[in-house]
């Protein structure tokens, strides 16, 4: 993706723990269904996607376990909080995406929900394979040690 669209991007809810919790392998975009009052709930920027996860239902691909608040002022219109979402993505995409996870074994974590230059909401669905304890140990060390790197180059640049 290019720096112009990271830039326009304006996220609704992250997922920072999946890349603790998993190896990212492939990136995927997936429009969202949503109801009006969860659009709006959304760009409070108070939803929640650390427990949810992406899956088929029907031959369709759904976001699971989502959780968008209700909208306070929809008084008695709102939406259920954690209801499945349908995630719209051609059909050759999603072909693929389901032979991957049946194959592989291999899951599908939403990353993040942002709403893109158009004001759609998009859903960046990541294609991961889980870590072990010794892995995430493992990526939590060489992440310390980058951090220190850069720490020891900037005295270095300064001196």
């Amino acid at each position: 993706m290019s720096t112009t669209r990271e830039h326009a991007r304006k996220h609704a809810a992250q997922n920072r723990k999946a890349f603790h919790e998993y190896f990212i392998d492939e990136r995927y975009e997936a429009g969202i269904q949503l109801e009006g009052t969860e659009v709006k709930s959304l760009r409070q920027g108070r939803a929640t996607i650390a427990e949810a996860y992406a899956g088929e239902s029907g031959g369709e691909l759904y976001l699971f376990n989502a959780y968008i608040p209700e909208y306070l002022q929809a008084n008695r219109f709102n939406h259920e909080t954690r209801r499945p979402r349908k995630l719209l993505m051609r059909r050759r995409e999603m072909g693929k995406l389901f032979g991957q996870i049946r194959q592989k074994g291999m899951t599908l974590i939403p990353l993040s929900i942002y709403f893109n230059d158009r004001g759609w909401a998009k859903v960046e669905l990541g294609l991961g394979r889980g870590k072990k304890n010794y892995d995430k140990r493992a990526s939590e060390k060489d992440r310390d040690w980058n951090r220190e790197k850069q720490r020891l180059m900037r005295r270095s640049v300064d001196d």
